[in-house]
């Protein structure tokens, strides 16, 4: 293994850590602004445009804080 390799390792390293961190906190904020559709049984086929939206972007911050 060259030290290129290693150094290319470690940068994907840290850019992956700073991607994961920034996405939890995405996912904190969202927690504590956005509504959950969840608790209030929402009907999708009933869902407004932004309200599915919301739920598709609750659901891409959340997969990529858990990666």
């Amino acid at each position: 293994m060259s030290l290129s390799d290693i150094r290319q390792k470690s940068t994907f390293a840290k850019t992956n850590k700073m991607k994961n961190a920034t996405f939890k906190a995405l996912a904190k904020l969202n927690k504590a602004i956005l509504p959950s559709y969840s608790k209030k049984q929402l009907d999708l086929s009933k869902a407004s445009k932004l309200q599915l939206a919301i739920i598709g972007w609750r659901t891409y911050v959340t997969k990529n804080s858990l990666e």
